[in-house]
């Protein structure tokens, strides 16, 4: 097992990182700790876990945590309840040797860690999200660059040589599950588990993953494809190599330069275009025979930085640039439809500190709104969530191995706990089936 990030040995730096000044004093703080300590410790007593606090040991049994700082971080927890949760890890308040497995385990019981009579409460006392990480327009630029323009060599240390920085998908059966979306009756295919998988297998499963999305788009020689969200140019270039040509467009100043560097290397600087552009500006190109728009329409965990509030906006403008006959494929991260409808204006650490502005759809909601505002209809749905927790772990234990290199790219020890916590935090949504992965097929009506 790959050494995690050490607990810091003095305070963080306040400057690079403002959110972890010591919690405020006074009766506020003494009473919102004093409040989240009963909580977390009635909660923590119903769970298969291992919490290690002040001489004791609460819990069912199973994956530990120690808090070695309880006044901090009950403080946090009072204040500023899950965010404040993440930052006393960030600061070391507590620590948990395998912290994807404790996190799975609470992630399983999310719903119900919080007595349901005070969950009532939630709207008063979680934040909203700041009107500046709202996605608009003027503000999507900059929630990109937050993450996206890191640093194209830290990426390229934890991901494989595709730099897909998505669910990978393993070789596994798929099944057929009989379902229904918005009441009406249906089903959606379903992949196995992958188990535990290979750190070599990686690269091939997240070419995998690309190829299922083209294959479902009816990519093909001669098709005409727009990608909303470039990443590093792996899909245009697969998309590319089998005849296409791709216009792809990012945010993301880092993506895009990267991005055309592979796909000149890759020999496909004629076939793929890269621009940086936002959704919202595209116009349907026309054809030399006069046709207008694009064969195919993908995007690959994109989706999930639009916003439900430009969630139509979103979809009207793929409706608009799609040719009549055309189709459209999206990767999405999903949660389920009412934890959706609970959380979405809802401030998190994740977007704090990871993905400013961003909110995971649920199916039930992207295909009521293109049902709705566009001509396209959910003809698909393949759901493999199980194959990301393992993505996940193999980034981790990847980047908790370049650890020393992260930190001579100009990171800090908090980074290094903040990155780890992302990869961890989301990996137990996952293994939990809190959230989900889904490739998505739409077609015209």
């Amino acid at each position: 097992m790959t050494e995690t990030p050490a607990r810091p040995t003095t305070p963080p730096d306040t400057t690079r990182w403002p959110g972890l000044d010591a919690p405020a004093t006074g009766p506020r703080t003494r009473v919102s700790a004093a409040v989240a300590r009963k909580l977390f410790c009635g909660a923590v007593e119903r769970l298969d876990v291992t919490v290690h606090l002040e001489g004791r040991t609460l819990g069912r049994g199973g994956p530990e945590m120690t808090i070695h700082h309880p006044e901090e971080f009950f403080a946090r927890v009072g204040r500023h309840q899950l965010i404040g949760f993440g930052e006393a890890y960030l600061t070391g308040a507590w620590d948990a040797p395998d912290l994807g497995g404790f996190l799975t385990v609470l992630a399983a019981e999310i719903s119900d860690l919080v007595p349901r009579p005070l969950q009532s409460m939630r709207s008063v006392i979680v934040k909203r999200p700041p009107r500046r990480q709202r996605s608009s327009k003027q503000n999507s630029r900059s929630n990109i660059a937050h993450h996206y323009d890191l640093s194209n060599d830290l990426f390229r240390l934890f991901l494989d040589e595709t730099l897909s920085y998505s669910a990978a998908l393993w070789d596994t059966s798929v099944s057929t599950v009989p379902d229904t979306l918005n009441g009406r009756p249906g089903s959606r295919l379903q992949a196995a588990p992958p188990g535990t998988v290979a750190t070599d297998s990686l690269a091939e499963a997240s070419g995998r993953k690309i190829e299922r999305l083209l294959d479902a788009a009816g990519v093909t020689e001669g098709t005409s494809v727009l990608e909303i969200g470039t990443g590093w140019g792996e899909l245009a270039i697969r998309a590319a190599r089998r005849g296409a040509t791709v216009h792809s467009i990012t945010l993301s100043s880092e993506q895009l330069a990267l991005a055309e560097e592979r796909i000149a290397e890759a020999g496909y600087a004629d076939r793929v275009t890269v621009a940086l552009c936002d959704y919202r500006d595209l116009e349907a190109p026309v054809g030399p025979h006069g046709a207008t728009g694009y064969d195919a329409v993908v995007s690959v965990e994109m989706i999930e930085a639009v916003g439900h509030e430009y969630w139509r906006t979103y979809f009207e403008t793929i409706d608009k640039v799609l040719a009549p006959g055309g189709k459209v494929a999206i990767q999405a991260i999903t949660m389920p439809h009412d934890r959706m409808l609970a959380t979405r204006n809802t401030y998190t650490w994740i977007h704090k500190y990871i993905f400013p502005g961003g909110l995971l759809p649920s199916v039930e909601a992207v295909d009521e709104v293109t049902r709705e505002h566009t001509s396209l209809r959910l003809v698909e749905r393949f759901q493999f969530g199980s194959h990301y927790a393992e993505t996940l772990r193999l980034w981790d234990e990847a980047f908790l191995a370049r650890a020393d290199e992260v930190v001579a790219l100009g990171f800090d020890d908090v980074f290094l706990r903040m990155w780890h916590f992302y990869l961890e935090y989301s990996r137990a949504g996952f293994a939990s089936g809190y959230i989900d992965d889904y490739q998505l097929l739409w077609e015209r009506a």
